[in-house]
């Protein structure tokens, strides 16, 4: 009997052994907000800009902006296509990227049309279309005033 409350206690010491007071979930958000925001990173840019043209922006008829171009990519497997955009006051970005192919055929001379509409971009007059870092191209938005 002595010796099973000994184990017992013996187990209870050690499962106290590297607690911390307090409640660490609970401090999580504090952290957090404690913590300086950081821009988003660029996405990897997987084309050169000879590989890219023909940047047009155009509105909807809800007004929103659809931006369209060319993209080269030899490799069939994989296609062209826009990123989600980004939105900061008046401008946005948008980016290329691949993606799987999965239309189980090839871009006429291996150039991808790419578009996207950018949702909710009434208020937009310009959008910037990045490949890594770099602007490849500044469309301005052919807005009526």
């Amino acid at each position: 009997m002595n010796k099973c409350i000994f184990m017992f206690g013996a187990a209870m010491a050690v499962s106290a052994c590297g607690q911390q007071g307090g409640n660490s979930t609970a401090n999580a958000p504090v952290n957090a907000a404690a913590a300086p925001a950081q821009a988003p990173r660029r996405a990897y840019c997987f084309f050169k800009e000879r590989e890219t043209k023909d940047w047009k922006a155009r509105l909807d008829k809800a007004g929103n902006v659809v931006v369209t171009g060319k993209v080269y990519r030899e490799d069939s497997r994989y296609k062209a296509v826009l990123g989600p955009s980004t939105m900061n006051g008046t401008t946005a970005e948008i980016a290329p990227t691949l993606t799987v192919n999965d239309t189980g055929y090839a871009a006429p001379g291996d150039w991808w049309n790419v578009i996207a509409t950018i949702p909710d971009s009434q208020a937009i007059d310009t959008v910037a279309v990045n490949c890594g870092e770099k602007t490849i191209a500044t469309l301005k938005i052919p807005r009526k005033k």
